[in-house]
């Protein structure tokens, strides 16, 4: 991998990045207060589950056609493919936080020196760009690999799922980073199989219980996170 693209990647993948991560639980703290997740162990199949029928079966897929999108200059793709990412929110707070997300990124990324200006105009077009819309256009104009694009994506959302966790459970840092050891081998095989799969194979998002939960969330009476 290129020096200067890996130091992008890392940049674009790390906690420091400004966009309001850190407040949201995309549905874990929903899961914590009706005691599905209670430990390390919980955890630990609640992050693997998210990841094989939520992020491997539909964002990855989407957000590689969307970097594709970008990549090709075809901004009215990226817009429509944005749009079908916004449907598929099954709850108020899921689809708040990718936009409140998406929005952040994209402010950012105009500020930033070497995007280029006509994937910035046509970023700005887009009145709602979700995260994955405006993570892909920033992964494609610093030519982020594929592969390696979805490592970072990934490693970013399970990392902020165990922050998450950490600051709600009595979970140490110990088994905290069990569990983001145990996460870093099905990413890597997600990596493999998204870079390498077709854009056109179905796609699946079907995952009621974090549907359930997320909606749930909604009116919880008390709680650290926006979603």
């Amino acid at each position: 991998m290129n020096r200067v693209a890996l130091a992008r990647l890392l940049q674009l993948s790390s906690q420091a990045l400004p966009i309001g991560g850190y407040s949201h639980s995309q549905g874990l703290e929903s899961a914590i207060e009706r005691g599905v997740i209670r430990d390390e162990a919980s955890l630990r199949r609640w992050t693997l589950d998210c990841l094989e029928y939520c992020m491997g079966s539909f964002e990855i897929p989407c957000l590689l056609s969307m970097a594709a999108a970008w990549r090709a200059h075809d901004g009215f793709l990226a817009a429509s493919l944005n749009d079908d990412y916004l449907a598929t929110r099954e709850s108020a707070e899921l689809r708040s936080a990718t936009v409140q997300m998406g929005h952040s990124l994209r402010a950012l990324l105009t500020v930033l020196p070497d995007l280029p200006v006509a994937m910035v105009d046509q970023l700005r077009a887009i009145e709602n760009p979700s995260l994955p819309c405006a993570w892909s256009a920033a992964a494609s104009a610093w030519r982020i690999a594929p592969a390696d694009a979805i490592i970072g994506y990934l490693w970013a959302w399970g990392e902020n799922q165990v922050l998450v966790a950490m600051k709600t459970l009595p979970l140490g840092q110990s088994a905290g980073q069990r569990v983001l050891l145990e996460l870093g081998p099905r990413i890597a095989q997600l990596a493999e199989a998204g870079a390498a799969s077709s854009p056109v194979r179905p796609w699946s998002n079907f995952a009621p219980g974090l549907a359930i939960l997320s909606s749930q969330h909604e009116t919880q009476y008390s709680r650290l996170f926006r979603s």
